[in-house]
């Protein structure tokens, strides 16, 4: 027993022992220490002579060491070496290149040949032959290699190296067929294929390369019907940001084996993030037409009526209050429609200014058969229509009874979210404070952010004025802005910027009136709001976020898209901590013309 553990223990050793020199020669070679890089990998080559990596290795040392003729002696011993049982056909490839090296291409050549020979003779090397080729980008022969194989023996399917070496070689219509060709064979590649295609692509319809992967598509598609070419054009729109051509694809998709409108419907919120609101209009309304499923119209017509809701100019909101009706007599008011009812609740409240009727009709689904997770989002909307009419105990108690139900859940880091807040609108900064601590390592990562900015706000404005006079003035301009009262919540703003100068509070007061500006298209009063921030309170925590603010109004607004990209630069490169970093990364890119994955 004691000999047997010695053994192992003696194996484990030279293992750990062999793994280290491995590493220490590779090391060597990536520090140009290529002298020391041939001892270490001699000497591993001569303990395991079968690895020919130790051989290669030693070999591209001498090589880096312009010692082509070591390399050449070396290289050619080995082939002829008497002791081996089988010959390694990568030193053909190493050989070849070798000549490369010494610039006689004749005989580099015809050891390339040997290798390729060598694969016709046996395919089961083909992979390992094809990648010697591949390193030496010596893609021509791999091509050749890869497609002898998969026309001699079907089993062999080296697609993925086939279109990656088209890539290389900047052949991108053969490189677009072979990925297709790929992802037709073995559907289980279409993701990692469509992250290859996107870094091609553009978000120009135009470009050229996006032109020649919708024709390959649409002629695929004719000549060989599949709902795979209907998916990856329809992928291929919403790149570009075309979610009408998408959704003609998603309905064929739909009629012809899909009869899921899960995917659909995906498109439709892409649509409504992305701002085109006749396309997901269109889009809600056919699911609501279509589907049999009624959680499915549910959900398509509340997304619907909030889509019409924000477009409401005249403030007539009678005929969506009728339509919300409808839905609920036909529903019912039960636990499946209970998202319906808090929408319909806060419509009530907010746009016909009746938070009164709002506040009974979610009493009265309080009274519904409701899972906690329900009844959570019933008592959070309640507490904040409560919040809207300055009722803050009452909401206080319906949030707290939120976070002591789900106390682990999302749903109760958000009850704990509107405690900290609605104690800060009331002026109890302290108790605001101590949830907010808790909130900064939220499973979420929108309430870990919304969290960390308000308790910056509370603990910087609190330590150089004990009164707190500043910033009971501001969480008083932020109250009245949730309560829409976009007015008064300037003027407030306004009366800090004029009898708080130099406290730290300004800047945070310069934000948020330029946000309300903006709400009111009063874009130029936003920009010079920004602009002060950047010119006077560079080093503060709102910097990177007025860049931000910055750039999206010269983008959308101002329709300069050269100086949107300026500040969108400075996130990029002076700011790369900044939760904007990398939609600015994004934005920078595509103004610039790159791919964005």
């Amino acid at each position: 027993m004691r000999i047997f553990l010695f053994l192992i223990f003696s194996m484990a050793m030279c293992t750990q022992t062999w793994a280290q020199n491995d590493a220490l020669a590779q090391q060597y070679y990536e520090k140009g220490e290529y002298k020391k890089a041939i001892v270490a990998f001699e000497k591993l080559y001569k303990s395991a002579p079968r690895k020919i990596n130790y051989f290669i290795g030693m070999i591209n040392s001498y090589q880096q060491l312009e010692d082509f003729e070591t390399a050449e002696k070396l290289l050619l011993a080995e082939i002829e070496n008497p002791t081996l049982k089988r010959l390694n056909p990568i030193l053909y490839v190493e050989t070849g290149f070798n000549y490369d090296l010494k610039r006689d291409s004749i005989i580099a050549n015809s050891y390339y040949e040997k290798a390729v020979a060598y694969t016709q003779q046996k395919i089961s090397a083909s992979y390992s032959i094809g990648r010697a080729f591949e390193k030496k980008s010596l893609l021509d022969y791999a091509l050749r290699v890869y497609k002898y194989a998969m026309e001699e023996n079907p089993n062999y399917n080296f697609l993925n190296n086939i279109a990656r070496i088209y890539g290389e070689k900047g052949d991108i219509e053969k490189m677009f067929s072979s990925y297709l060709d790929l992802i037709k064979n073995r559907e289980e590649q279409k993701g990692y294929s469509q992250r290859i295609i996107s870094q091609f692509l553009r978000n120009d319809p135009n470009n050229e390369n996006n032109t020649l992967f919708r024709k390959l598509l649409l002629k695929r598609n004719q000549e060989e019907p599949n709902l795979l070419w209907n998916e990856l054009l329809s992928w291929l729109f919403i790149q570009q940001k075309q979610y009408k051509r998408a959704f003609i694809q998603e309905k064929a998709i739909y009629m012809n084996g899909d009869y899921s409108l899960q995917r659909i419907f995906e498109l439709a919120n892409l649509s409504i993030e992305d701002g085109d609101d006749e396309t997901a209009r269109e889009i809600l309304n056919y699911i609501i037409d279509n589907s049999t499923q009624d959680m499915t119209i549910i959900r398509a017509s509340q997304n619907l009526l909030q889509l019409d809701i924000d477009a409401v100019a005249d403030g007539n909101y009678d005929e969506i209050q009728q339509r919300f009706e409808a839905l609920l007599a036909e529903y019912g008011r039960n636990f499946r429609t209970i998202l319906l009812q808090r929408d319909y609740a806060n419509f009530l409240a907010f746009q016909k200014n009746d938070p009164e009727a709002g506040i009974a009709y979610l009493k009265e689904a309080t009274e519904l058969k409701l899972t906690l997770r329900q009844a959570a989002v019933v008592k959070l909307a309640l507490g904040d229509i409560l919040v809207y009419q300055e009722q803050f105990n009452q909401a206080l108690i319906y949030f707290s009874q939120v976070q002591k139900a789900l106390k682990n859940d999302v749903k109760g880091q958000e009850a704990r979210f509107r405690v900290a807040r609605t104690s800060y609108y009331k002026g109890d900064f302290a108790w605001a404070e101590t949830q907010l601590k808790v909130l900064k390592s939220s499973v979420s990562q929108l309430i870990a952010n919304d969290a960390l900015q308000l308790k910056l706000i509370i603990s910087d404005n609190s330590l150089e004025d004990s009164t707190q006079t500043a910033l009971k003035k501001y969480a008083k301009a932020d109250l009245l802005s949730y309560q829409k009262k976009e007015t008064e919540a300037i003027a407030k703003l306004e009366e800090i910027l004029q009898n708080h100068k130099g406290e730290k509070i300004e800047d945070e007061a310069l934000f948020m009136q330029a946000k309300l500006y903006e709400k009111r298209d009063e874009f130029d009063k936003a920009r010079l709001n920004y602009k002060k921030i950047i010119e006077f309170y560079k080093e503060d925590i709102l910097a990177d976020d007025a860049y931000f603010a910055m750039a999206q109004l010269y983008l959308n607004h101002f329709d300069d898209p050269e100086k949107a990209k300026q500040y969108f630069e400075e996130i990029i490169f002076n700011h790369q901590d900044s939760i904007h970093y990398v939609e600015a990364q994004k934005a920078y890119r595509r103004l610039r013309g790159d791919a964005v994955n």
